[in-house]
């Protein structure tokens, strides 16, 4: 499982020309899924992911989570995560999960973080998707499952 996790001041997703997700500050969450990703993968993709302290204190370090500043979550599955683009100049995705699959953990990870927070947005699955974002800093971490 892939994260690429963006600090922001704001962002959003649209669809058919309609916002289905919008937030202010905090992560725009870009989310891969492989075959061999589980939910207990996700659990542990998601304590790393709102662990992660990464805004400024006072002091202008980066010191606080995302529930110290009551931030909010847009996340958004991407399955162009797992290109591969070892051979020639067309990415191979072959290394990306099934859509059944992934779709499954992405919507567990939904559950997930709106348990644990009150501002929880998303994309569509599978949609063609107009993401905006206003990356602040610029911050971007990338989690990897298999850096865990």
């Amino acid at each position: 499982m892939k994260f690429v996790i963006q600090r922001v001041s704001e962002a959003s997703v649209t669809v058919n020309q309609q916002v289905t997700g919008k937030i202010g500050k905090g992560f725009l969450v870009l989310i891969g899924v492989c075959d061999t990703d589980t939910k207990e993968i996700a659990d542990k993709m998601i304590r790393k992911m709102l662990g992660l302290r990464i805004f400024e204190d006072a002091n202008g370090k980066t010191n606080l989570a995302l529930s110290d500043v009551q931030g909010s979550l847009l996340l958004v599955s991407q399955f162009t995560l797992y290109a591969d683009c070892r051979k020639g100049n067309r990415p191979s995705f072959t290394g990306a999960g099934a859509p059944d699959l992934a779709n499954e953990l992405y919507e567990y990870m939904i559950q997930k973080c709106r348990a644990i927070n009150d501002h929880v947005e998303t994309g569509i699955f599978g949609a063609d998707m107009k993401v905006q974002l206003l990356n602040d800093g610029p911050f971007t971490i990338i989690l990897d499952s298999e850096d865990l």
